[in-house]
């Protein structure tokens, strides 16, 4: 392999491995807001039970999420330095950016968060919860914007010629709201919103299977439901938005996304299917006319395909995009579905009543961190072969001196890391899953301790 291909697979691993977790932590961070806010209104210790419990995994998956992250970074610098001297103007002003509004808010409560149960009154501490929250959301704000300028940049000029070339921001709100970033950060966090939801479903249906904290379960398990059934209506709502953007900004990569050929024809929407790059066509399920009817309201308007750009303009990985993209939609439709039917058997008053179902939970966790997975893939393998779409070529944006034999030693090193610190993560999560939330005594005992060390001044 060259090293363009190895710089593009460590970065790939890197990442995915990373985005696990700020995923999980956002989800988990609203989910622990709305267990805290019903305490502090209803004064029932379960919800008290369930918020600690939470915030211990909380907690964890934000301390994995902060420690993979900064090795992105690094990269930037050894394996893609045009790429940073390209964008440093505009990613330095959005990290930035990231630091004041979302890191000094999170590092700010998060003391607060984790060690200030009784040692700060239910209302501070439920602000601070509020907090990392905010901080959570915020974070995202920033490396979406980022990354979404990349796709569709704006509010910039270039200066220098030639590899020396790097883009200037001009206007600074230009280009956080640039064409693509309130689409996709709307998409990023409700992604995030249902990976946290999935998360706190799985976990109580295994306790109600097991019986196990029973009724802590039941109410976890409604108010996780919840989130679950809005957001994943919500999810379909911001795919079809993104959607029209992506047609309007970046049409060779939706005609990726879609496996569309005709320079300019009706274009069909596959529910599943197989592209043949060399024989420029797609074996599968389609709604004739579908996709065009998804982007104009007309199952007869012609949409721009493949074969209307210049073929080293086209994205490379035509079948690995169609099919991550599909695999994101479909189990984004499956979602929706199980959590309506899950709804319907909650007003039927028979939501607990079905072990299969519950069974089914448990194991649904995968699926948000798997859409939220491949939607990334799909969004940045298509927009090749541009790393910023039409400025800059991915082939050009790498570092001169760096060798094919270091990016390979580098990238087999990360992944005994990143799989050691995986199997860290999922013993630790288990161990706190199997040791369960704190009871009522339990939280009572903790609380006396608590006050009688800050009386002490330890």
């Amino acid at each position: 392999m060259d090293v363009e291909i190895l710089s593009r697979l460590q970065f790939a691993f890197t990442i995915a491995f990373h985005y696990i977790y700020p995923p999980l932590s956002i989800g988990l961070g609203l989910i622990m807001v709305i267990m805290e806010g019903l305490y502090l209104r209803t004064k029932e210790p379960v919800y008290e039970q369930m918020a600690r419990f939470w915030t211990k995994i909380f907690a964890l998956t934000f301390g994995i999420g902060v420690a993979t992250g900064i090795v992105m970074e690094f990269e930037f610098g050894t394996n893609w330095a045009t790429y940073s001297r390209y964008v440093g103007d505009v990613f330095g002003s959005a990290l930035a950016a990231e630091g004041i509004f979302a890191f000094a808010l999170e590092s700010g409560f998060l003391g607060i968060l984790l060690f200030g149960w009784n040692r700060v009154s239910p209302r501070v501490h439920f602000i601070a919860t509020i907090g990392v929250f905010f901080g959570s959301l915020f974070s995202a704000v920033w490396i979406v914007v980022a990354n979404s300028w990349q796709q569709t940049p704006a509010g910039f000029h270039v200066v220098g010629e030639g590899m020396q070339a790097r883009a200037e921001i001009t206007d600074f709100w230009a280009m956080v709201f640039n064409p693509s970033s309130v689409d996709r950060l709307l998409h990023v966090w409700i992604g995030a919103f249902l990976a946290g939801a999935f998360l706190v479903l799985s976990v109580h249906a295994y306790y109600l299977l097991k019986e196990r904290y029973v009724e802590l379960s039941k109410k976890a398990f409604k108010i996780a439901l919840g989130v679950a059934t809005v957001f994943s209506l919500a999810q379909l709502l911001t795919g079809h938005h993104s959607a029209d953007g992506v047609a309007v900004n970046q049409p060779a990569k939706l005609a990726a996304l879609e496996g569309h050929f005709d320079s300019l024809a009706v274009a069909d929407a596959y529910v599943f299917g197989w592209v043949d790059k060399e024989n420029q066509e797609v074996t599968g399920l389609k709604v004739p006319g579908g996709l065009s009817f998804l982007l104009h309201y007309d199952f007869e308007t012609p949409v721009r395909g493949l074969n209307s750009f210049p073929k080293d303009e086209r994205p490379s990985a035509l079948n690995a995009i169609f099919q991550f993209y599909h695999l994101m939609v479909a189990i984004g439709m499956a979602l929706i579905a199980l959590t309506l039917f899950a709804s319907l058997q909650w007003w039927r008053g028979t939501l607990f009543s079905h072990r299969w179902l519950l069974w089914v939970f448990v194991f649904s966790v995968l699926l948000p961190n798997i859409a939220n997975q491949v939607g990334w893939f799909a969004a940045e393998m298509g927009r090749q072969p541009w790393v910023v779409y039409g400025l800059l070529r991915t082939s050009d944006a790498l570092s001169a001196a760096v060798t094919a034999n270091q990016v390979l030693f580098s990238l087999i090193l990360f992944a005994i890391i990143y799989t050691l610190l995986f199997v860290l993560f999922l013993y630790l999560l288990n161990k706190k899953i199997k040791a369960g939330p704190e009871s009522g005594e339990q939280v009572q005992h903790s609380s006396r301790q608590e006050g009688m060390v800050g009386r002490l001044g330890v």
